[in-house]
């Protein structure tokens, strides 16, 4: 009773439409920063996750409906089309010791060359935040929304009942690299909806940009509130700078550097590349400095 065409057929075949209901058929340059986070709270925890230790797919262009990859193209930075980093199970990958983080799904770290993208497809119960790094990604939906975001931009769905987008990079001589955050919305079947705002440089200098709220706060705090307890901030930290990282004891949180190049010191230290995370649990009281520059990505939620 559903013949899907070819494109969704190799979909089906990595699995893509079968990711904790996420789709809608199933149930840069690299910094030298050094980045120092010192908390003063213990007992706190910590736990790296090396980006060698990610699973990273590079499908095959017609997966998605795009032509054969562009050797002659001097502007791509990869070979393939897509170079995708999961942080968690997804597609092809599976690993029952990352199925997720709290209220996470999923964190993939897309690198889309010019001219590529993801064609049509579907999505259903799942909250979506895609956080531009560098590019400019074009989205389009059922919903007859058409946007374009750069540097600091995040788009977002509420997939709910069921929506169908694509996502492409439109332009000729650069590639796209987002992160793409699948969060568990609190309820199910919810009216799908979707918006997206520019972050400005400015906004995120130096401090933590509330770019994403939870439900569950106070209204105005950010200019996106998502179906869940979950926040989103982003920073680009230069030298000379201190930023508070408080997190409670029922708290936890998810932190993704970028660009650049961290280290997270509190009961244990531990050193990010770009790419590299961490996961943190509270109680937590931490200073963020750095004696470079890093862009970093903080995920805080209820512990879970």
């Amino acid at each position: 009773f559903f013949d899907p065409s070819p494109h969704m057929r190799c979909l089906l075949s990595r699995g893509l439409l079968g990711v904790a209901s996420g789709f809608f058929f199933s149930g840069a340059p690299l910094c030298t920063a050094a980045l120092l986070l010192s908390a003063s709270t213990s007992p706190t925890k910590m736990e790296k996750v090396p980006a060698e230790s990610l699973f990273v797919s590079e499908p095959s262009p017609e997966h998605f409906g795009n032509p054969r990859n562009d050797e002659s193209n001097p502007n791509w930075s990869s070979p393939n089309w897509l170079k995708s980093r999961f942080h968690f199970s997804f597609a092809e990958y599976s690993d029952p010791h990352r199925d997720g983080f709290g209220v996470l799904r999923v964190v993939n770290d897309d690198l889309v060359q010019p001219l590529r993208g993801f064609g049509t497809h579907p999505h259903r119960d799942m909250e979506i935040c895609t956080y531009i790094v560098e590019g400019f990604l074009t989205h389009k939906d059922s919903l007859g929304s058409e946007q374009t975001l750069g540097r600091g931009g995040v788009q977002f769905m509420t997939a709910g009942t069921g929506v169908t987008h694509s996502e492409h990079n439109a332009a000729r001589d650069a590639p796209l690299r987002f992160l793409q955050i699948w969060i568990r919305p609190s309820s199910k079947g919810l009216r799908p909806q979707y918006g997206g705002v520019q972050g400005s440089p400015e906004a995120r200098r130096n401090k933590w940009a509330h770019l994403v709220a939870g439900e569950a706060g106070p209204a105005g705090v950010a200019p996106i509130t998502i179906h869940q307890d979950c926040d989103m901030f982003v920073s680009e930290v230069e030298a000379g700078t201190s930023l508070p990282l408080e997190l409670k004891a029922n708290r936890q949180a998810y932190l993704v550097c970028m660009e650049g190049d961290a280290k997270v010191a509190a009961a244990q230290t531990v050193t990010l590349a770009p790419h590299d995370a961490v996961k943190l649990w509270g109680p937590m009281s931490a200073t963020v400095s750095s004696a470079g520059s890093a862009h970093l990505l903080l995920l805080e939620m209820a512990r879970g």
